[in-house]
């Protein structure tokens, strides 16, 4: 990618929601900075075997692991089969994510609890989870995936968007414990943007949506992986418990 630079050379990175439309952009942007990524995905099997024919050579760089990190229990075994394998984890991309659209009154509890587990609580567990490795060398590097959707709200994502701005609280508050110990911790809070997840709104909707943008036209994933990639960077050293919007002027 034109602009990319090589300043994360032999770091290792873990992205989860990899097998997405964001998640692929930010593998392939971290791969082209030089890192090693670890590209975690739930049932997007074929969408992360794509992204390997699409990287070519580099493919030797990307090393995909299968879980379910709506089961709390599968997360601390992948940072421990990362350890093992790589030796270091430098930076945490947390983008794994879903959304269950409904109005408040028809929220069924277990589909809720699953979807703060996804949106929310991996994101908590696998931040304590990479802490002791980051801690030891005294850097690293945690972004979370938020979305507008924490700041403006929307009906039928009630749930979500409880998510994702706890998100953003536990990301300011984590800045504040481990920010002497060398560690940046980060959101980045897309809004529309072009993928399959957007692709499936009501034509009605994605226009409305387009009215209040700003720049007029949706994002795109690399636009997005081209902000988490800076917030993985040296270049991003000082800054620290910070929502950056990526949203074309959605929300300011």
């Amino acid at each position: 990618m034109a602009g990319a630079t090589n300043d994360l050379g032999e770091r290792v990175a873990i992205v989860t929601g990899g097998s997405g439309g964001i998640g692929q952009a930010v593998c392939r942007r971290l791969i082209e900075s030089g890192a090693r990524v670890v590209c975690q995905y739930h049932r997007g099997e074929s969408q992360v075997a794509a992204l390997q024919e699409q990287l070519g050579t580099d493919a030797a760089r990307l090393r995909p692991l299968q879980a379910d990190l709506s089961q709390s229990r599968s997360i601390e075994p992948l940072v421990e089969r990362v350890l093992a394998e790589e030796g270091r984890i430098d930076a945490l991309v947390h983008g794994a994510a879903a959304t269950d659209d409904t109005l408040l009154l028809r929220v069924d509890p277990d589909r809720l609890r699953r979807q703060l587990a996804l949106n929310l609580e991996a994101g908590i567990l696998l931040s304590r989870a990479v802490l002791p490795a980051m801690l030891k060398r005294r850097r690293g590097r945690i972004v979370m995936i938020s979305s507008v959707v924490a700041a403006l709200g929307n009906p039928g994502q009630t749930v979500y968007a409880t998510a994702k701005a706890g998100l953003e609280g536990f990301v300011r508050s984590l800045a504040r414990e481990v920010g002497r110990k060398g560690i940046t911790v980060n959101c980045v809070a897309p809004g529309l943007i072009d993928t399959n997840m957007s692709g499936a709104m009501p034509a009605e909707l994605r226009a409305r949506a387009l009215e209040n943008i700003a720049l007029g036209r949706p994002g795109t994933a690399p636009e997005v992986a081209a902000a988490i990639a800076f917030l993985c960077s040296d270049d991003a050293a000082y800054i620290t418990g910070t929502v950056l919007q990526v949203n074309g002027g959605m929300y300011m």
